[in-house]
């Protein structure tokens, strides 16, 4: 990818735009974490609808047309994302590296290769 590509796809560039589109429509008095997260978990609902009644075979293989209509529910759950985090100061990129490093530490590689075990599953007794 380009340096110009990279910043027009960069999610502090996205971050950015969907505040622009809040801002004229004047929804950031709408905008609470209480109302984001609960806008948030309904869009995530409607990924989970188009996945509900497939056999993990169904759920793995996607037709270009289910691709495009997961793809809105998955960037609709991913704005209100960005907006919960907006809202709350948050920045996503540091909280999700915070996180890795936590699960690297509860879920240990040589440990838990291969495996779906809780994390408790991995604690020294």
């Amino acid at each position: 990818m380009t340096d110009e590509r990279n910043r027009a796809d960069s999610l502090e560039n996205l971050r950015a735009r969907v505040n622009h589109f809040v801002a004229e429509r004047d929804w950031a008095q709408f905008h609470t974490p209480k109302n984001l997260a609960m806008a948030m978990i309904v869009e995530a609902a409607e990924v989970v609808e188009h996945f509900q009644w497939d056999s993990p075979a169904e759920s793995a293989t996607l037709s270009d047309e289910r691709k495009i209509e997961i793809g809105h529910e998955l960037a609709d759950t991913f704005v209100y994302l960005l907006r919960i985090a907006e809202v709350c100061g948050i920045d996503l990129i540091a909280a999700a590296n915070t996180k890795i490093d936590l699960n690297a530490k509860k879920y240990p590689a040589d440990r838990a290769r291969g495996s779906n075990a809780k994390y408790t599953a991995y604690q020294d007794q």
